[in-house]
Order: structure tokens, then sequence, then C-alpha cells
């Protein structure tokens, strides 16, 4: 292996550590939290929706869309009117 492929080699071991790295980030950050459909504000969402709606977070229209969902803490959802899955 010349040093151009070694460097190569060692920018896309980089790249991919990284990326695993992000990934753990994101499933950590909300594991302690649930979906919870019909909480969230117009706008607020935290993603698309599973109907079609919209395609993206912040994308609701409607305060309290049954089918657009908010992460919310594990057990509170149902205290705030939501559920767990789509209506």
């Amino acid at each position: 292996m010349n040093k151009q492929s070694a460097f190569v080699a060692a920018a896309l071991a980089g790249l991919f550590s990284v990326g695993i790295s992000h990934a753990a980030d994101s499933m950590d950050k909300n594991a302690d939290k649930e979906k919870c459909y019909g909480v969230a504000m117009a706008g607020q969402n935290d993603c698309a929706s599973p109907a079609g709606a919209h395609s993206c977070a912040g994308q609701s229209k409607v305060d309290k869309d049954p089918k657009s969902w908010k992460y919310v803490a594990k057990g509170t959802c149902m205290t705030m009117g939501g559920t767990l899955k789509p209506m």
C-alpha cells in the first residue's frame, strides 16, 4: 500500500467512526423519550407524519394534530392527552 492509499484509508476510517459516534449520540439523546401523537402545537412537531400530511419536522399546520408527533419524556404522553400511536 502506498502513502496516498494509506492516507485515504485512514481518512475514511475517521469519517466512519465519526458517523457511528453521531448515530449513537442521537439514539442516547432520545433513550428516555417516546413519540407522542396529538400534543405538538402547529409547527412544533418533531418529524414526518406517518399519514403523509407532511414530510418533516416543524411542518404540522394545526395544533395537536393526531397524526403528528413530538418527543416527550417517557411516561408523560398519556397525561398530556396524547397517544403513543397515530390516530
